[in-house]
């Protein structure tokens, strides 16, 4: 078979040639490329593909159509709204995703982004390199605090654990909701959670009925000076809400890490302009460890799929 990937995974080459070694040894020609969001450029470079591995580059329907051969999509990432599904499902390719390799990785950024608005650390590093004080930004404690986790998922249940440890009250709203975690959270309905949450921390997926679900009327229902995290996907938020409510002080404080496409984001962007904002290019799930974790997924996706054996089954 041929195996082609499209971007890069984020691991040493060292580590890269170990996994196409072995495929090379079992008779696979693999062929790896850096990332290039031109179609073009894709289908030229996929054309005669078995397999096509890519990790958050959107895979559009014209790409997958133009690939005669293709069989399988092996994605790594655990969101897989950037990949013309409805191509796949049309062509009979499979496609698997790497879920679980970044939960610790995109907790502990949600954490760290708590933390950091909490105790207004960006406006106090600013002062000290000026010469100045922390005088009238002390900040306050997250123990003690309520925490409100939209999607107890793998990523959300590992908050709640961070949190609790923490000392803090864990709400949670899940359209699926599983009573083995009902010691880590109380589920509530989404309006509740945001009426007594002072931290909103979003953990679900981007489908038809979460795309703009915290939009102005639920921001409106948001304690005042609350913090909103979304370390999920960008167009979970309407923005320009968001953006106008940190801006009136309705919204305390806000932590940003994926937004609309993928960085770079224009400077022009509304969140990039608010007041107690931290933004990010989309690092929650990017650590040395996550990523390691997730070529190994990816890899193993692949030799399953061979095997007849399917795992981590989108299509």
């Amino acid at each position: 078979m041929k195996i082609v990937l499209l971007e890069s995974l984020g691991i040493a080459e060292k580590e890269l040639d170990q996994f196409a070694q072995k495929l090379k040894a079992e008779g696979h020609e693999f062929c790896a490329y850096e990332k290039n969001t031109d179609e073009d450029v894709q289908i030229e470079r996929a054309k005669d593909a078995d397999v096509i591995m890519i990790a958050n580059m959107p895979l559009s329907g014209k790409v997958i159509r133009s690939c005669p051969s293709l069989k399988y999509i092996d994605v790594a990432f655990t969101g897989v709204d950037h990949v013309d599904l409805e191509a796949a499902k049309e062509r009979k390719v499979a496609v698997s995703n790497a879920s679980g390799y970044s939960n610790e990785s995109v907790a502990e950024l949600s954490l760290c982004m708590m933390l950091s608005l909490l105790r207004n650390v960006k406006q106090v590093e600013d002062r000290c390199r000026n010469e100045g004080t922390k005088d009238g930004l002390v900040g306050r404690e997250l123990k003690g605090k309520t925490v409100g986790i939209v999607g107890l998922g793998a990523i959300g249940k590992r908050v709640a654990q961070l949190v609790k440890a923490f000392g803090c009250e864990v709400l949670a709203y899940s359209r699926h909701p599983k009573e083995e975690n009902k010691d880590l959270a109380s589920y509530v309905s989404l309006d509740e959670l945001l009426q007594k949450s002072d931290i909103v921390t979003l953990h679900c997926p981007l489908t038809d009925e979460t795309r703009h679900m915290i939009d102005k009327e639920k921001i409106g229902m948001m304690k005042q000076g609350a913090i909103l995290i979304n370390a999920a996907r960008g167009p979970v938020v309407d923005y320009e809400a968001l953006a106008a409510a940190l801006e009136e002080g309705k919204v305390g404080g806000a932590g940003i890490d994926v937004f609309e496409g993928e960085p770079p984001i224009k400077k022009d962007h509304p969140m990039l302009k608010t007041p107690n904002t931290i933004a990010t290019p989309h690092i929650a799930f990017a650590s040395a460890e996550s990523m390691t974790l997730r070529a190994g997924i990816v890899f193993d996706n692949l030799e399953k799929w061979m095997a007849g054996k399917k795992q981590n089954v989108i299509l």
